[in-house]
């Protein structure tokens, strides 16, 4: 279904972006093509939220810290869009000056505070403050809170609102997908507080909440530290970074990705092939050669990605690739990377993933 979907979505991703690529500044349908976009991009998060859930597992874990996260969602668009349209509520932060690291997905994390963040404003119809603090606790011993929390060194990210509190009978239930004491239709997916637990798990946390109706609630996020630093940050990147003038073949057995990913890896000065199915790939490199493979993974009634790639190795046994796909990474994925294959491209495109993983694919050693 994600797979299906994201599919789908890349027609509201991909092609406004290729549509702004080619309007001036002060064009009045420039706001209208951005609204499509973000539109899209929302629903294709959903898809992530729901592969997240079914999946599990975050795995690019890095030495991150905390507070730097949390300072950059509370200058992200959503933050701001948020507290615009709710003017009674104010976020607060203390964070500690001698906070420890933490490893883990920076983007992962920022989602569970939003969500935390986003439940919060909802709890406070009224208005009012949310207060985020964030500090070290060693605990010496096992404690068995809202859930058991194990002996450790932690980094807390504390999330107290001034809402209407959670019932006792309801505490129990608030991870569960869909539950939900709110209309239908006035709030998020219904996905938001399971994300936030399946964001910890896979983080090693725990959790836990005070809450009592009418007066409130606070989250107590707990996050294995670790003594690791923080490595060099990330050079900007530039369109220049993921330019190209070398040889594609794009396989693809959806018409629509196809021609987006053909537009936009000609947009970055690539010379670009497709074929429609593995078959066809296979047939097209017999008698001619390419730089890279642009290789989606799920291609039915045909050959898959890998079975595709172990064919082309028979002819071309040095032939580089990426995969691409709307779905999560399988075992297959990573048959194929044993095989040689590249980087995970994850769909719907946007011009920087695609171009960043061709770039980064053509230039490895």
């Amino acid at each position: 279904m994600a797979h299906d979907l994201n599919n789908i979505l890349s027609g509201l991703v991909s092609y406004p972006e290729l549509l702004l690529l080619d309007l001036a500044a002060d064009n009045p349908m420039r706001s209208k093509i951005e609204t499509i976009q973000r539109s899209g991009q929302r629903a294709a998060d959903i898809v992530q939220d729901l592969l997240m859930i079914a999946r599990r597992g975050v795995k690019d874990h890095l030495v991150i810290n905390l507070n730097h996260i949390v300072s950059s969602y509370l200058d992200t668009p959503e933050c701001k869009r948020l507290l615009e349209k709710h003017a009674d509520i104010r976020i607060t932060t203390e964070l500690a000056d001698d906070l420890i690291n933490i490893r883990g997905s920076h983007l992962h994390i920022l989602k569970m505070i939003m969500n935390l963040v986003g439940n919060a404003v909802e709890a406070m119809p009224a208005g009012g403050t949310i207060t985020l603090t964030t500090f070290n606790r060693y605990l010496d011993m096992e404690v068995d809170r809202y859930e058991r929390i194990v002996e450790g060194e932690y980094v807390i990210l504390q999330i107290v609102d001034e809402g209407v509190g959670i019932a006792a009978e309801d505490l129990h239930r608030i991870f569960e997908p869909f539950y939900s004491k709110k209309r239908m239709g006035h709030s998020g997916s219904g996905l938001g507080m399971t994300v936030v637990w399946n964001t910890l798990k896979d983080h090693g946390g725990f959790v836990d909440i005070h809450s009592r109706e009418g007066d409130g609630t606070r989250f107590d996020v707990y996050l294995p530290a670790t003594r690791e630093e923080i490595g060099k940050p990330a050079e900007r990147i530039v369109l220049q970074d993921y330019t190209g003038c070398e040889t594609l073949l794009v396989v693809d057995d959806v018409p629509e990705q196809r021609d987006i990913a053909v537009r936009m890896l000609g947009k970055l000065g690539y010379r670009v092939t497709a074929a429609d199915s593995g078959e066809a790939a296979v047939d097209y490199l017999r008698t001619q050669s390419v730089d890279l493979l642009v290789l989606d993974m799920v291609m039915p009634p045909g050959m898959d990605g890998l079975a595709t790639y172990q064919k082309i190795l028979e002819i071309r046994p040095a032939q580089r690739a990426i995969i691409a796909s709307g779905y999560a990474p399988s075992d297959r994925v990573k048959a194929m990377q044993v095989l040689g294959a590249g980087g995970y491209l994850r769909k719907p495109y946007t011009l920087e993933k695609i171009g960043l993983a061709v770039r980064q694919e053509l230039d490895r050693q």
